[in-house]
């Protein structure tokens, strides 16, 4: 059982990587990055039951990492990711503009919509996370989308 609940971790972790990276050695490296940083600082988690969403952002930070040890940007081939990971070359261009866009707000806000978009965690949890009224955590998720789309109609 347990076997399978870290089979699982393993895999969500590799599409998080995958998503953050270029190519999937680097992907893998990021991934057992992230696991030694766990590992180390098993301590620091405090909910038991937030274990996927933690390993999920410490593989994201990893990979972020190996992007800029290597100083990439973008892929070279974008057709990489279009036959390992199922998407069309247009879905892909998508995913490209919607990376570009992340990256262009402020880690805060970047941080609120993976959150909320990306790792499904809900208003509330965010907002108990964040030590902040559920409120200003949907008025901050309100603006940023409202920002985002300005930016794509431009």
């Amino acid at each position: 059982m347990l076997e399978g609940k870290l089979l699982q971790l393993y895999n969500e972790m590799i599409a998080v990587a995958r998503s953050n990276v270029y190519n999937k050695s680097d992907a893998q490296d990021a991934v057992q990055e992230a696991w030694v940083r766990m590992l180390a600082n098993r301590g620091s988690l405090r909910e038991a039951d937030k274990l996927n969403a933690w390993a999920k952002v410490i593989t994201a930070n990893a990979a972020r990492s190996i992007n800029l040890r290597a100083k990439r940007i973008y892929p070279v081939d974008a057709s990489e990711f279009a036959d390992n990971a199922g998407t069309s070359r247009d879905e892909q261009a998508i995913m490209l503009e919607i990376r570009e866009l992340l990256e262009s707000v402020d880690p805060r806000t970047r941080a609120l919509l993976l959150y909320k978009f990306y790792f499904g965690y809900k208003d509330q949890e965010i907002a108990e996370a964040w030590k902040l009224p559920v409120g200003t955590i949907k008025a901050r998720i309100h603006r940023a989308k409202r920002r985002l789309q300005q930016w794509m109609s431009n």
